[in-house]
């Protein structure tokens, strides 16, 4: 069997749910201790292994990937069919992300066995609970890191080279007017404004979907998560117990008062920093438009949250360039492009390293990975060997 894939299958066999990596934490030490290579767990269980430079006149690289998985503790039953790598079915395989950890690792290996080889250092991150919080990596001590180019190996396709992605912003209106009553007795007091018409209002001209794109793909979108309005709470506890909670709210909810509180629930999402600040500033305006509609007797308040900044397009093109020339090289189609989601790379590309530099991270896909995060889950073979010689070569041109 092919080292990579022996090498994967290992990690995979190991259970490690988000919180519970500690196993294939001690298993990869292993692995690369066998090969003499520093490796060790930081303060929060977050792997760090560095392979020294042979030829200091030449730059660092850092490889990352997360330990977690989707998934629990019961056993991973690893199944390989001609081309395929999956499970027998009873639950996920974590080809996301132990594709990355297991390439990171064989490369590791094979830099550190080729006293031959010139290159300025290899540094490895293997972060925990990349799933559920990312406080895996937040928990990273980067004063410590040396690299500035880091190769997050976490993409589900084969030559996926993504160099942006958006944040993810939640952004919540509270409506409250100061006056309600009866629905029927004081329906025609002009003071009396139902808070839910007004959320109404609100939803109807705040902006939803994609704002903008350009030639990498989306840039900046807005969702709406949800909508409350009205006299639902006495309806809420029953609702646990029936089938469709959210139709049996809309139909026992308390209609003979004039609603009071009502909310409205979105999230943002932007790869670019000033876009997503002019998104936001829209939001505000267009509660100060409908409170100046309905007067003193109206308050509209907007929360903004941060959950995950924005990992903006690097002005160096370093990675890119050397990405394509691996590519041409070994004869896979690099797709230079941005994601519209979340990841590691958002938290490196905002932080710096002990020398002050801030991180150049890219997403970097090396295998196609099938119905990722559910029993049938399964990785490509052939691709993945592919990936892992876009890997090498792209760790030989880095080095050139």
């Amino acid at each position: 069997m092919d080292k990579l894939i022996e090498t994967f299958v290992e990690l995979a066999k190991i259970p490690s749910p988000s919180l519970c990596e500690g196993a294939v934490a001690d298993k990869i030490i292993e692995m690369l201790k066998s090969c003499e290579i520093n490796a060790k767990k930081d303060d929060y269980g977050n792997v760090y292994a560095f392979v020294p430079p042979t030829d200091k006149a030449k730059k660092p690289l850092l490889l990352s990937a997360h330990m977690d998985v989707v998934g629990d503790e019961n056993p991973v039953n690893v199944v390989i069919k001609e081309d395929i790598i999956e499970t027998d079915k009873t639950r996920t395989l974590g080809a996301d992300d132990k594709t990355g950890v297991a390439a990171a690792v064989v490369l590791a290996k094979e830099v550190a066995g080729d006293k031959n080889l010139k290159h300025g250092g290899l540094e490895l991150v293997f972060t925990r609970d990349e799933e559920q919080g990312m406080s895996g990596i937040r928990n990273v001590d980067f004063s410590k890191l040396e690299s500035e180019y880091i190769l997050v190996l976490d993409s589900s396709e084969l030559g996926k080279f993504e160099i942006s992605g958006a944040s993810y912003t939640k952004l919540d209106v509270t409506v409250k007017t100061k006056i309600g009553g009866h629905s029927g007795l004081d329906i025609g007091k002009k003071d009396r404004i139902n808070a839910a018409k007004v959320i109404a209002d609100y939803v109807k001209l705040a902006p939803i979907g994609v704002i903008n794109e350009d030639e990498l793909g989306i840039v900046t979108s807005a969702n709406l998560g949800c909508i409350i309005g009205g006299g639902i709470e006495r309806t809420l506890a029953c609702a646990k117990d029936v089938v469709n909670p959210i139709e049996y709210i809309s139909k026992n909810c308390t209609d003979n008062v004039i609603n009071t509180t009502a909310c409205a629930h979105y999230s943002i999402r932007s790869s670019n920093v000033w876009y997503e600040k002019e998104l936001i500033d829209a939001y505000r305006n267009i509660a100060d438009e409908i409170k100046k509609k309905y007067g003193e007797n109206v308050e509209i308040t907007i929360e903004v949250s941060e959950h995950l900044k924005p990992f903006e397009k690097s002005d160096d093109d370093t990675l890119v360039n050397i990405g394509r020339e691996a590519a041409k090289k070994t004869g896979i189609k690099l797709d230079v492009s941005s994601f519209h989601a979340g990841a590691e790379t958002h938290v490196y590309a905002n932080e710096k390293n002990k020398y002050g530099k801030t991180f150049k991270p890219v997403l970097m896909g090396i295998a196609d990975i099938e119905n990722m995060h559910s029993p049938q889950e399964k990785v490509h073979i052939h691709s993945y060997l592919e990936g892992y010689k876009l890997l090498r070569e792209f760790f030989a041109e880095f080095n050139a």
